[in-house]
């Protein structure tokens, strides 16, 4: 069995293509209605991109709205790593660690 590389080890190219392999592995589940399936891809294919962005461009006490979640906002207590902690507004309150790549921010990433 193949060990997988971890994203934080491998360079821009290789988690690009990783991205690229996760999102047409999940368009594929998704035409087979493999809803479980999709959504572990998806969850990975967001993992990989954290790791494509530089967490000092996200800041702790900012707000920044969810991408893909339209009105939804999550304001950073701290960043550990790729991970952003802290709540998001109108929610319930309790603390979370979202990917980074979760958090919309105006630099466009390819």
């Amino acid at each position: 069995m193949q060990q997988d590389k971890r994203y934080s080890l491998m360079t821009e190219h290789e988690l690009r293509q990783e991205i690229s392999k996760l999102q047409e592995k999940a368009r594929k589940a998704e035409q087979m209605g493999m809803v479980n399936e999709f959504a572990v891809l998806e969850r990975k294919a967001v993992m990989a991109k954290a790791y494509l962005l530089d967490p000092d461009w996200f800041k702790p006490g900012q707000i920044y709205e969810l991408d893909g979640a339209p009105g939804t906002f999550f304001k950073i207590d701290y960043l550990n790593g790729v991970f952003a902690w802290g709540y998001r507004l109108n929610g319930d309150g309790k603390d979370e660690a979202l990917p980074i790549s979760m958090l919309k921010i105006d630099i466009e990433i390819n």
